[in-house]
């Protein structure tokens, strides 16, 4: 652990000591009078401040910590597909093709040599672009893995089709007792049926200067890949989380297999209904379980206690074990684009999301080269698209939480 991590975490540990006993004598106040003091609720304010700062570097080692199980082996498994004659993406080219697709980026095909253009491989679509080689699409890959909480916590697959069929079960064995001699009637036998889960398409815009794409020094590719991955990642964040499945990826809260837990109550979140909820999962998924919540929640659930009068919210041993903060002893991931705590809003999830939801990515990346639209400007527009695709596969790993009584 480094020594910033390590001073972080002692911060975050004192500054959730000092929140829970400013927060005890908030409650006895309010018990007492009805209401708290002013400076009391300023002074909890600018602790949660504190927290908010620290929760950042909590984010990351949670997010390392679920990566970690999973990465080596989608790594190989995507390292597998370019290399599959259909991805259309051969290794004996790859230095080359790298090359000739760097000095496109900067000055396009006609300042390029005819070696170089063959060297490009020509995207499969309308949109007259190319395919970015294997590492370009390895490292967009990685780093929208780094930020989309979604991809660490989900099951991840890659694949050069348009869409995925998975093995769905529809019925199990039902065994059945039987004397030495008596007779054997017919069981409900184990049956599974194909689920296809499509890729859709999604693209994103970079413009970037002239002066820019002249100078060289500036990375025009590490500058690209970060823009294509935050603009991806924030469109399948969303999608991911609410997505009606028309043209864009399934939602966890659209999908209507997901069961719900109420939380006891009409407009807040209650550690009752928090325990409630993780209950209601199974034992086999809640074993690797994982809430989900956007930050606004956070703060609402570092104020719950449960009947015992113990926080739900613990500050992770980090120190000793490595372990991030937990809510009843389970970690937890912050996505934005959950809702906020309200009437009959579901803001809070947990499961085993490795087991309950798949994420699928078409491998190909197609990126066009357009230097007239912003022309005028003394800009080159770069339109990259991909395709990929989000689905619930095991509901019942899955749970929500819904505001209400």
């Amino acid at each position: 652990m480094s020594e910033d991590v390590k001073n972080a975490v002692e911060g975050m540990a004192k500054a959730f000591e000092e929140f829970k006993s400013t927060n005890d004598a908030r409650l006895a106040e309010m018990e007492k009078k009805g209401s708290s003091d002013p400076l009391v609720e300023e002074k909890i304010k600018n602790i949660e401040a504190d927290l908010d700062r620290f929760e950042d570097i909590n984010q990351k080692l949670t997010l390392q910590q679920q990566e970690s199980k999973k990465v080596e082996e989608k790594l190989t498994e995507f390292e597998t597909l370019l290399k599959r004659p259909e991805a259309g993406l051969q290794p004996p080219q790859v230095d080359m093709s790298t090359k000739a697709f760097e000095k496109w980026l900067r000055k396009g095909k006609e300042n390029m040599d005819v070696d170089e253009v063959k060297a490009l491989t020509v995207s499969d679509d309308t949109s007259a672009g190319f395919l970015a080689p294997p590492e370009y699409v390895r490292e967009l890959i990685k780093t929208l893995t780094e930020v989309s909480p979604m991809r660490t916590i989900a099951r991840v697959r890659q694949t050069t089709q348009k869409s995925v069929q998975i093995p769905s079960r529809t019925a199990t064995f039902a065994a059945q007792f039987v004397a030495e001699t008596g007779t054997r009637s017919e069981t409900t036998g184990y049956t599974t049926q194909l689920e296809e889960i499509p890729t859709h398409e999604l693209y994103a815009l970079v413009d970037i200067s002239e002066q820019e794409l002249e100078d060289s020094v500036f990375n025009l590719e590490a500058e690209m890949q970060q823009e294509f991955a935050d603009q991806f990642a924030k469109a399948e964040g969303t999608s991911m989380i609410s997505g009606n499945a028309v043209g864009k990826p399934e939602g966890i809260l659209t999908n209507s297999s997901v069961g719900t837990t109420n939380s006891g109550d009409n407009s807040l979140l209650k550690a009752d209904g928090l325990i409630d909820l993780v209950h209601a999962v199974k034992s086999p998924y809640g074993a690797n379980g994982t809430f989900i919540f956007n930050r606004t929640t956070l703060a609402a659930i570092r104020k719950l206690k449960d009947t015992a009068g113990q926080y739900v919210f613990q500050a992770g041993m980090m120190l000793t074990a490595g372990v991030p903060n937990t809510i009843l002893g389970y970690p937890y991931v912050e996505m934005p684009d959950m809702p906020d705590v309200a009437g009959s809003a579901k803001p809070v999830a947990f499961g085993d999301f490795s087991r309950g939801y798949m994420v699928v990515d078409r491998v190909a990346l197609s990126v066009l080269r357009d230097p007239f639209t912003q022309a005028t400007s003394g800009t080159v527009r770069y339109v990259a698209r991909r395709r990929v695709g989000g689905q619930v596969i095991l509901a019942e790993a899955l749970r929500t939480q819904t505001i209400s009584a």
